[in-house]
């Protein structure tokens, strides 16, 4: 393929487009032109110009990534995902998520992690925590090591929670959705259960000292 012209987008700084003989258009910056030694007239071999598209196809997708990311915690899954949604292929995507991974800019056990932090400190059960570290794609091998930095028990957390739900009524209908409300929150069966035996303790315990 021979190069036709090259000339510079007047409205992007260091962006240039490369025209060929073919009819073909490539959009590309400074850097490109100086390693592939792009100018008019020269002939590109089919390898050269597939490797010159590779290339821009990857930096392309590399700072589309980094746009993605911004400030956000994402998992490799969710980069490598919204990368395809902007239509980058597979190919592409999974060498750019490689590419942050190599950085240091995503790392999913770093991000587990966060995860249950963030959702044990709001009050949720373990089932639940495993929901949310499936919904953002963290790999299942990871998920029991960062469970255990759950440092407290979960059915004392329960029982917290089912006392301020509480705050003292013995209304079955209220208990009935308390209970409900630990379910939700991802405790199990067990749990709950233990926690309202310890709650029935503590009301019956209560009520002994007034009498």
């Amino acid at each position: 393929m021979k190069i036709e012209k090259v000339s510079r987008i007047e409205s992007k700084a260091d962006k240039y487009a490369v025209l060929f003989d073919t009819g073909d258009e490539i959009k590309t910056g400074i850097t490109q032109i100086a390693d592939f030694g792009l100018y008019s007239g020269r002939e590109l071999s089919d390898s050269e110009y597939e490797q010159l598209v590779a290339e821009l196809e990857s930096r392309t997708s590399k700072t589309r990534a980094i746009r993605i990311l911004g400030n956000r915690n994402l998992s490799a899954a969710e980069i490598e995902k919204k990368l395809r949604e902007k239509g980058e292929s597979a190919e592409t995507a999974k060498s750019t998520v490689a590419w942050l991974e190599e950085s240091g800019l995503v790392n999913d056990e770093e991000y587990a992690n966060k995860i249950v932090k963030h959702y044990s400190g709001r009050g949720y059960g373990t089932a639940r925590i495993r929901d949310e570290l499936h919904k953002r794609g963290i790999p299942r091998d990871l998920w029991d090591t960062a469970l255990e930095t759950l440092d407290d028990d979960m059915e004392e957390r329960a029982c917290e929670l089912l006392t301020r739900k509480l705050d003292g009524s013995t209304d079955k209908n209220e208990i009935r959705k308390a209970m409900s409300m630990l379910h939700r929150r991802g405790f199990s069966y067990d749990e709950a259960r233990t926690a309202m035996n310890k709650y029935v303790e503590q009301i019956e315990e209560t009520e002994g000292k007034k009498q």
